[in-house]
């Protein structure tokens, strides 16, 4: 009776990773997207698709983004600085098109110049964030800088 008890117990444990992997549901404003680059530090760059490593959404090869995630996600991240990942992550939508990042109903906000009549810090820059998921090393190397 005691062994079944323990084996059952073990088995429910055992089974409770298995149901934390079912990947979570996309914000109606997001996109799960996979990419593939380099990273240097907390910024992934996106590289150019290739025919075995598509990707799943249009990102222009240069586009900087800074991740964000699990620290532990993101130091494994950069243990592989100087070689190609997939990276897989949610996006907000629209943060690839110029001018900014829609909010619905035909609003979209932007940088803009400071009010002074100068430029303003980050005038004319958008960041783009990705909230890592997961990520996987690819075939091929980074340009190095």
């Amino acid at each position: 009776m005691r062994t079944t008890v323990a084996f059952l117990m073990t088995l429910a444990a055992l089974s409770g990773p298995l149901m934390a992997q079912e990947s979570k549901p996309v914000p109606k404003d997001s996109l799960r997207v996979s990419i593939p680059g380099c990273t240097k530090g907390y910024i992934f760059t996106a590289g150019k698709r290739t025919e075995d490593e598509p990707g799943n959404v249009d990102v222009p090869p240069g586009v900087h983004m800074r991740m964000n995630g699990p620290k532990n996600l993101i130091n494994e991240i950069k243990a592989h600085e100087g070689s190609m990942i997939m990276l897989t992550g949610l996006v907000k939508k629209g943060q690839f098109q110029p001018g900014g990042v829609g909010i619905g109903g035909g609003v979209r906000i932007a940088p803009a110049p400071a009010p002074t009549g100068g430029i303003g810090i980050g005038a004319g820059v958008s960041q783009v964030f990705i909230d890592v998921e997961g990520w996987r090393q690819i075939n091929g190397s980074c340009p190095s800088r």
